[in-house]
């Protein structure tokens, strides 16, 4: 069931200027009231965007030092760290009173040309040849290469792909874009980790597994439409010390590379103790 719909997801894209670079936008309301990371992800890309209008967020590197509420509102600020003829940097921090939600870095590039070459994608057919599945915060269609369900207990290889595209006409604005593929990016990569491990999959999180995404980056190589079909293809090289690391490519319906990200998690076992079950899930 997915738990979020598109008109609210695009709400939160919606900010308040607060004065004095500061800024609030409103949440995706959810049953376990906690901001989810592709929120912030989001957001970050559109504070930025609109920060430096000549130019386009080319990067985004993000942490979360801590899990955002959502009863009360999350106040960003705007830090120009550069303003260059052709690139410039953003540092976004994100926080509810004293407590740090989010730290972002952003780099913005003018449009400009040079050479250009990209890996290809895939070879697994075509969106009509994938099984469509409901992907919970992805409220848009998804549509699963091989059917693999990530809520499946069984090992497999910790690989994860899927076709994913707006069904309904979105804005020209390229930010728009971004960061609805920013927030898509943030879902499946620890339950891709989880696949080598027999009875265990992203169905185990706060049941059986501490998780919590720590870190995320993602590169914009080249403008694209997620009204059109894009492949998301993910892989988790490793996972050590109670982290999972995961990997991905995005391609537009097109085949060209159109973007790129990696995520850290925290991936550890709930131990069943009063104690420790009332710590924060999080660094």
């Amino acid at each position: 069931m997915t738990l979020v719909d598109l008109d609210g997801l695009l709400a939160c894209l919606e900010f308040e200027d607060l004065g004095d670079g500061r800024w609030t936008a409103p949440h995706l309301q959810l049953d376990y009231r906690r901001i989810f990371g592709g929120q912030l992800l989001a957001q970050a890309v559109v504070l930025a965007d609109a920060s430096a209008p000549e130019k386009a967020v080319r990067s985004l590197s993000c942490v979360f030092p801590r899990e955002g509420s959502l009863d009360e509102p999350l106040e960003y600020r705007v830090e120009a760290v550069h303003d260059g003829r052709s690139f410039a940097t953003r540092r976004i921090t994100g926080a509810q009173g004293d407590r740090v939600c989010l730290v972002a870095q952003a780099s913005l590039h003018v449009a400009e040309e040079g050479p250009e070459h990209g890996d290809p994608p895939p070879d697994v057919g075509l969106p009509g040849d994938a099984e469509p599945t409901d992907l919970s915060m992805v409220p848009w269609p998804c549509r699963v290469v091989d059917g693999v369900d990530l809520g499946d207990r069984g090992v497999g290889p910790a690989e994860f792909r899927f076709w994913t595209r707006v069904d309904r006409e979105l804005p020209d604005d390229p930010a728009v874009h971004q960061a609805l593929l920013a927030h898509a990016t943030d879902l499946t990569v620890i339950g891709t980790a989880l696949r080598p491990h027999e009875g265990l999959s992203q169905a185990d999180s706060t049941v059986r597994l501490a998780t919590a995404v720590t870190a995320h980056q993602i590169v914009f190589h080249r403008a694209f439409r997620l009204d059109d079909w894009c492949l998301v293809d993910q892989c988790s090289p490793v996972a050590a010390g109670a982290r999972a690391f995961g990997v991905g490519n995005v391609f537009d319906a097109d085949g060209r590379l159109v973007a790129s990200f990696t995520q850290e998690s925290m991936v550890r076992p709930i131990v069943p103790d009063e104690d420790h079950e009332r710590r924060e899930d999080t660094p």
